[in-house]
């Protein structure tokens, strides 16, 4: 492990322990595109975070996570034809986080389930191997960040994607398999 990423990963585990959030790249720093429109969540705290990978490429530094987050935006926008960029938040490999549509707005991750939960994207490929330690280690600070702003229940349930959509691979078969020992992973079905 490089001294950066050691010393980043020591930085999180201590501010993460004093109930501290992650800084957060916002739409604006990383050039997000406006969106085509903006829906607002009817009702917060919600009940879920749901973990998605991008099953695009991994990234380690704060410039190629930006492309890949640009990426994102005009996958979804221009080939998708979605409002914006889908997720609520995406992290890159190096522990980065990137401001999707937010903890307040709907988003378009989870099909179904967008109105009830927040979609949390790990940046990269996760089928054949895990992403890095402070990636997942910042998913999980986001996740209780957004627990202490009260955006996310106290009870919430974590899902996977293929869990709420079983025909997709999403987040990975290794993420997916890591998730599973994560606190408040449930495997019940879920209603929204």
């Amino acid at each position: 492990m490089n001294s950066f990423i050691g010393t980043s990963l020591l930085s999180l585990l201590i501010a993460f322990a004093e109930g501290a959030c992650p800084d957060i790249v916002s739409r604006a720093e990383w050039g997000a595109r406006a969106p085509k429109s903006i829906s607002y969540l009817s009702h917060q705290p919600v009940q879920y975070a749901f973990i998605h990978h991008s099953a695009m490429n991994d990234c380690f530094d704060k410039t190629s996570c930006i492309a890949e987050v640009k990426a994102y935006q005009n996958l979804h926008m221009d080939v998708r034809g979605w409002d914006d960029v889908g997720y609520s938040f995406i992290i890159g490999g190096d522990g980065s986080v990137f401001e999707g549509r937010g903890w307040d707005k709907v988003g378009a991750h989870t099909l179904g389930y967008n109105e009830v939960g927040l979609g949390f994207c790990l940046s990269g490929n996760f089928m054949d191997h895990l992403p890095t330690t402070i990636q997942m280690n910042t998913t999980r600070a986001m996740i209780e960040c957004g627990v202490s702003l009260g955006k996310i229940s106290l009870s919430y349930t974590l899902r996977g994607h293929r869990d709420m959509k079983p025909s997709t691979l999403c987040p990975g078969d290794k993420l997916y398999a890591e998730i599973l020992t994560w606190p408040h992973y449930r495997n019940q079905t879920a209603n929204p």
